[in-house]
């Protein structure tokens, strides 16, 4: 599965972070300027895009370089059309490396997102099941490999003690919280809270958990 394929990130097209965040991002990915809305909406939706495509895709997870942190503008190889040159004919590896932009933050949540699913192995494991879509609340949760995925896409609402199916029972913990500010969110989620599960069936799984669900944020819960 891809979030984006490599075809995007070439000249004539833009990736996912430069169509959600475009021309802010020469303004405003550094964590010193002024608060932008648009960088603040686009650094939440690559997460949220790139977790729900790396958690429902298939076998494999396909990035093209630099993608992982936001590469902004596009590639370009020498030829006629630009007079032969090699402007854009790079990756710019130095701006996730530079603690004072907010690049860092996305390549932060990727490799978290990675190193989870190497502990978990959801690539491997069954298809996940999609137990609630809920279009006025844009809340999409599925389950996969033991994990139970949410995902909160609303611009505006957040919803506290929002109930959650889950087929197993027991306790559940945070292990993956795209609002954690080491990824450039608002620290929103304490994820030290214990989820205890209730039988009370819900979304056609056998128990329940309740979870507070701040506006566009991805949460990853794992069962103790």
């Amino acid at each position: 599965a891809y979030a984006e394929s490599h075809d995007q990130a070439l000249v004539g097209d833009k990736t996912i972070a430069f169509w959600l965040m475009d021309k802010e991002m020469y303004t405003h990915m550094s964590v010193m300027s002024d608060p932008s809305p648009i960088i603040d909406r686009g650094i939440a939706l690559h997460k949220m895009i790139r977790l729900i495509t790396h958690g429902l895709g298939g076998e494999a997870w396909l990035n093209f370089i630099g993608n992982e942190f936001g590469h902004p503008e596009w590639l370009d190889f020498p030829r006629a059309g630009n007079n032969d040159s090699y402007h854009y004919a790079r990756r710019q590896w130095n701006l996730v490396d530079d603690d004072l932009l907010k690049y860092k933050f996305l390549n932060n949540f990727d490799a978290a997102m990675n190193h989870l699913e190497e502990k978990y192995g959801w690539l491997h494991k069954d298809p996940g099941y999609v137990s609630w879509k809920h279009e006025g609340d844009k809340v999409i949760v599925f389950e996969r490999a033991e994990l139970l995925f949410v995902f909160n896409f609303h611009p505006t609402q957040s919803f506290p003690d929002y109930k959650l199916g889950v087929e197993l029972a027991g306790d559940y913990r945070v292990v993956l919280n795209s609002d954690d500010p080491s990824f450039g969110g608002h620290n929103r989620v304490d994820n030290s809270v214990v989820h205890v599960s209730s039988p009370e069936g819900f979304a056609w799984r056998r128990n329940c958990i309740q979870a507070y669900l701040p506006s566009r944020v991805a949460l990853v819960f794992a069962r103790n």
